[in-house]
């Protein structure tokens, strides 16, 4: 299979990952803005009930928001928002299990604050800019081509 954007290496075109860290930062910022306002609107639909789990119903909410947009796109609407979006090593967008086992990955590194601290450090130095869960998974994230 011939992949859609193969990835070039960072050190001799580093055009498609410049910039990327910060932006899936910022991307982050806005994707839990949207998650926690989502989850916030589940609130009177659980007759109030959520407010005694709002944390659990945040992480389920944001699980679940970040499934459908990565698999839908290769990118959360933040990520899209900034120009950014996931693409294997190979250069192909990632599938729906790709999406899973990425959210899965990034869900666990959230419940486990080092890991995400780790991950978050990963992406500031290594070549690709790959967390823990990307470098796992042999992902990344890239400068969208689309744009």
């Amino acid at each position: 299979m011939t992949p859609a954007y193969p990835l070039p290496d960072p050190d001799l075109s580093p055009a498609p990952y410049q910039g990327v860290a910060v932006k899936r930062g910022l991307a982050w910022l806005v994707d839990m803005a949207l998650i926690l306002f989502l989850a916030a609107l589940t609130i009177p639909f659980t007759a109030f009930l959520s407010l005694f789990f709002f944390p659990a119903m945040v992480l389920l909410v944001g699980f679940f928001y970040r499934l459908f947009t990565i698999a839908s796109g290769s990118a959360t609407w933040g990520m899209r928002l900034f120009g950014i979006e996931f693409r294997t090593l190979d250069g192909e967008l990632l599938s729906g299990q790709d999406a899973l086992l990425h959210v899965l990955g990034y869900t666990v590194s959230l419940a486990i604050s080092p890991l995400q601290l780790i991950s978050v450090i990963m992406m500031c130095v290594t070549p690709f800019g790959q967390g823990l869960t990307d470098m796992v998974l042999n992902t990344t994230a890239v400068n969208s081509p689309r744009r």
